[in-house]
């Protein structure tokens, strides 16, 4: 289980929720995923924005699946995942970083939000928190995988 921020391309007129539940609606279990099919622009979004996170935020790896294209980031705050699949991503953050040791890795985190929304136009959204990423608090978002990730250690360990 991990904290996960999400981006969808929000049409004008919508509001974030209402794409995701658009999307959600038109989710079929039983269906066999389409494979990935990236335009020249969404390609070239992605391009630019593991760049800006390398140069930014610090080294990277990077993988083309079936599916989505995945960044990883394993650096001094800890280790996040990006998935891009063109009109959508998520940031996946693990339940390991307790209390104050979520800052780090939730700054790092709302950092490459920002990259992943000013090279895609995606719109980022913490629904952990119920916020933009945009203009959402980090602070309130550590505190949140910090006690969830506090929790989690006191009694699943």
């Amino acid at each position: 289980m991990t904290y996960d921020i999400f981006f969808l391309r929000v049409q004008p007129g919508r509001t974030f929720e209402e794409t995701m539940e658009e999307r959600n609606a038109a989710y079929d279990p039983d269906a066999e995923p389409a494979p990935m099919n990236l335009t020249g622009d969404q390609r070239a979004a992605w391009d630019r924005l593991t760049r800006r996170v390398a140069l930014e935020v610090g080294p990277i790896t990077s993988e083309e699946y079936l599916y989505d294209l995945t960044l990883c980031r394993d650096g001094p705050a800890g280790r996040l995942q990006v998935d891009f699949a063109g009109d959508s991503a998520s940031i996946e953050i693990p339940y390991r970083y307790p209390g104050q040791a979520a800052l780090p890795i939730m700054a790092e985190a709302y950092r490459m939000a920002r990259i992943i929304e000013d090279e895609s136009g995606l719109e980022g959204y913490d629904p952990e928190v119920d916020q933009p990423t945009r203009t959402g608090d980090v602070d309130t978002a550590a505190a949140k995988l910090g006690g969830i990730s506090t929790w989690a250690r006191d009694r699943l360990t």
